[in-house]
């Protein structure tokens, strides 16, 4: 069956979007390349992410595909110095990192896009054409609670206290990590019922009852790890 005269258009429409991938693994790289050379230019591919910021300023992509974690400059001040430099620019953020917490710093940082690596070869040329069209990608396989964290911020409850204790906030900063209880246990050396003690009294100070609502107050609140 022939493609319509729609899907001609914005096939020929995509083949003018300039891309630029940026990845420190030489075989993501071209697998990215392999995955969309049929559908957009590739206009740079970038190993380093000491050349990031200066291959940007010459081949003037529409859209950066930048790995989060490049080592020396990080996608995500890689990014805030793309936007920047480039306002115009679209930048998406291909990742493994899936925590509420990593999440909202690419969008603070500027990103228009979040896809992780696992799902990239199905998500990616929709990623673009989203951002393409003014609007914001977020991965489909992000646990529905980070979404919800991300997507929709805190608002002070009613009986909200934000008094919390030394201990309540490492065990909020690591609650805003998707850990679980027996992970903070763990990383604190305290044990699960305390972990629990912990968890009660601070749904209790902040007034909110789920843990897609303590994840927004920690992002709201900078209370992280990072």
């Amino acid at each position: 069956m022939g493609q319509t005269s729609s899907e001609k258009k914005m096939s020929l429409d995509r083949q003018t979007v300039r891309v630029m991938l940026v990845d420190d693994h030489p075989l993501v790289l071209e697998s990215l390349t392999k995955l969309l050379d049929p559908h957009f230019t590739i206009v740079a591919t970038v190993q380093h992410s000491s050349d990031i910021v200066s291959s940007a300023l010459e081949h003037r992509p529409d859209v950066i595909l930048l790995d989060a974690c490049m080592p020396g400059l990080s996608g995500f001040e890689a990014t805030r110095e793309l936007k920047k430099l480039l306002p115009k620019l679209k930048v998406i953020l291909v990742t493994m990192l899936t925590e509420a917490i990593s999440v909202s710093e690419a969008f603070r940082a500027g990103a228009n896009g979040y896809v992780l690596k696992q799902s990239a070869s199905d998500e990616l040329r929709m990623a673009i054409d989203t951002v393409l069209a003014q609007k914001r990608f977020l991965s489909n396989t992000i646990e529905p609670q980070v979404r919800e964290a991300v997507e929709h911020e805190w608002f002070r409850p009613e009986g909200y206290s934000g008094d919390l204790t030394g201990r309540q906030r490492e065990v909020l900063a690591l609650l805003s990590e998707g850990r679980t209880t027996r992970n903070i246990a763990q990383e604190l050396n305290i044990s699960r019922k305390t972990v629990e003690f912990h968890k009660a009294n601070i749904t209790h100070k902040l007034g909110v009852h789920t843990t897609s609502d303590l994840i927004k107050f920690a992002l709201a609140q900078g209370i992280t790890t990072l």
